[in-house]
């Protein structure tokens, strides 16, 4: 950050600071906004391949027996209730379809969110069904949702009116597990009662780092580096000082948006694309039958 700063106060003649967190100095601290300002713009700029990451979790899932009594929301005498939490839905015994975890009142009781439709005690399944997503989530990446347990692609992202159809129909579970996300969470259905590991793929807006590799938001410490291309955020840091002054920003647009084309281009690899395509012969074709050895 330090380095960043400095090369750009110097291309704009303005006074080079010796450290830049902490410094009283007004156009430092607006220099350091203007280059975190540049840095939120960037991720959503484009998909860049630094900030494309891999997140993955493990099912989870609580069987255990408990009583419950008709017209109750709650369920008593639970006999396992480890880990859970509001992020569980239930189902079971006496238990409605598209139930969830109210509360955790205690270890052997639970609040749910609907009543239950009989009294006795019997077998219960508490599945976790809403996932966080990690600290540095910025969006999801289509069709990369997959159970690598079973090697099935989720199905999803489902709208809400399909979401409620899997929920509260009749015919709401499958071979495939679906995914939505909701309230800034990763949802799925249909409970699972099985460890299964689910993963996606994502874009982080974790485009800074401190020296020790601690994924951040912003340009905090002197030390920070950032995973854009260095020169690029030195000409955006400049273009927008320009900007808030009402300077003439032509020339330094111009710069911009040509060097941005080009890291671009540079980021990620490219498919070689044919005008004149064919069907690759990945079954017996001429080029791969042997010249003998059909058998009899």
């Amino acid at each position: 950050m330090l380095q960043l700063v400095q090369q750009v106060t110097a291309e704009l003649n303005l006074a080079v600071p010796a450290y830049v967190a902490g410094n009283p100095s007004q156009d430092t601290q607006q220099i350091l906004a203007l280059m975190n300002g540049a840095g939120y713009d960037l991720v959503k700029e484009y998909d860049w391949q630094a900030l494309s990451k891999e997140y993955g979790f493990y099912t989870q899932s609580i069987s255990t027996t408990a009583t419950t009594t008709n017209d109750s929301y709650v369920l008593t005498n639970v006999t396992n209730t480890t880990g859970l939490t509001d992020q569980y839905s239930v189902s079971g015994y006496n238990v409605p379809q598209s139930s969830y975890v109210v509360t955790l009142d205690n270890s052997t009781t639970v609040t749910l969110s609907q009543k239950m439709t009989g009294s006795g005690s019997g077998n219960i399944l508490f599945a976790q069904t809403i996932y966080d997503m990690p600290p540095d989530f910025e969006t999801i990446t289509d069709r990369t949702q997959w159970d690598k347990t079973k090697h099935w692609e989720m199905l999803g992202p489902e709208d809400a009116q399909q979401w409620q159809w899997l929920k509260s129909g009749y015919i709401s579970t499958g071979p495939r597990a679906r995914w939505r996300i909701l309230g800034g969470k990763f949802q799925i259905w249909p409970l699972m009662n099985t460890q299964e590991f689910l993963s996606f793929e994502y874009r982080s807006k974790g485009w800074a780092e401190s020296s020790t590799g601690v994924v951040k938001n912003s340009f905090t410490q002197d030390s920070d580096v950032t995973v854009f291309d260095d020169r690029l955020m030195v000409i955006f840091t400049k273009l927008k000082y320009f900007q808030v002054k009402s300077f003439d920003t032509t020339a330094l647009m111009q710069d911009y948006v040509r060097y941005l084309n080009v890291v671009k281009a540079n980021d990620k690899g490219s498919a070689n694309l044919s005008f004149a395509p064919y069907p690759s012969k990945v079954l017996i074709g001429y080029a791969n039958i042997p010249d003998t050895g059909y058998g009899s």
